[in-house]
């Protein structure tokens, strides 16, 4: 009777590891972690400025005016098609978007040539980083030069380095400006 035991056992101890048991526990914990890991990762994954621009544009529909990282934040100014403007911060962590300012002005005139512009800030930040690989810091619209360009002045930042790229803003040529290796990109 000793021996009809042990094979009783044994046959047990095989349907247990068969139908469950410890590999088929570690198998689930293992497609769990695999589930996961991915979200927990982008979890952790800064925002972007082009991820910020699309988080603002989804809360507050317009063109982009300018994007800068402040820190733990995106500041993004928008304006709309019927030129009302809106002042964002986009959490760098989340992706959160918070309304800072936004006026129920119209346009006075003053973004028109934005509006018009044939290049967003979005494709000028794609040229920038094309032109000079790195992280966008900054974009800004600018069109007060003396001579009527209107262009996108980009900062792209790589290692210590913050490069400065002017998109014109009607065929998107991407030229480098200059540069500084200060690390913040202020100049200063």
């Amino acid at each position: 009777m000793h021996s009809k035991h042990k094979a009783y056992a044994a046959s047990a101890a095989a349907v247990v590891l068969a139908f469950g048991g410890p590999v088929a526990a570690a198998a689930a914990h293992t497609a769990d972690a695999a589930r996961t890991a991915p979200a927990a990762a982008l979890a952790r994954a800064d925002v972007d400025a082009e991820g910020a621009v699309a988080a603002a544009l989804k809360k507050y529909p317009g063109v982009v005016e300018s994007v800068d990282k402040d820190d733990a934040v995106w500041h993004v100014d928008v304006i709309a098609k019927d030129g009302k403007h809106a002042e964002l911060t986009v959490d760098t962590r989340s992706g959160n978007v918070f309304t800072e300012n936004a006026d129920g002005g119209g346009d006075d005139g003053g973004n028109e040539a934005l509006l018009a512009a044939k290049v967003t800030a979005q494709q000028a930040m794609k040229a920038a980083v094309a032109a000079h690989p790195g992280q966008v810091r900054s974009v800004e619209w600018d069109d007060d030069d003396d001579n009527g360009a209107q262009y996108w002045n980009v900062e792209v930042k790589s290692g210590d380095k913050t490069t400065n790229v002017h998109v014109d803003a009607t065929t998107g040529k991407a030229t480098v400006s200059g540069s500084d290796s200060d690390g913040d990109g202020n100049g200063d």
